[in-house]
């Protein structure tokens, strides 16, 4: 299941006010520092492997394996754009907004 909030249904509304409509992806970013984050971009959907649904008048496609670990997602727009999150936590999902120690200019040094 995915759900919009008000605010995202009435900008995505502006955004394709006038443009052609076309599939919205739902998908985790690769890893890096900051972790992963669930986030869209427009693409098409592949049948195989895609969980197509429609919400809202729009078309959104989301990996079946990805839609399975999250059980159900919710789109809500924010002042920093759009915000993705899952009904069930995914482990790899950074929420705290650290960036861990990889490139080690964000923390300590020792």
């Amino acid at each position: 299941m995915l759900t919009l909030s008000e605010r995202a249904v009435k900008e995505l509304n502006a955004f394709f006010a006038d443009r052609e409509r076309s599939a919205i992806r739902v998908y985790l970013t690769p890893p890096a520092c900051a972790g992963q984050e669930l986030v869209l971009a427009l693409d098409t959907p592949d049948e195989e492997k895609d969980h197509v649904l429609e919400v809202e008048g729009f078309q959104f496609c989301v990996d079946k394996e990805l839609m399975e670990a999250m059980q159900s997602v919710s789109i809500d727009l924010t002042p920093l754009g759009f915000e993705v999150t899952p009904a069930v936590e995914l482990p790899a999902l950074n929420r705290e907004g650290s960036c861990g120690s990889c490139c080690g200019s964000c923390g300590t040094n020792h």
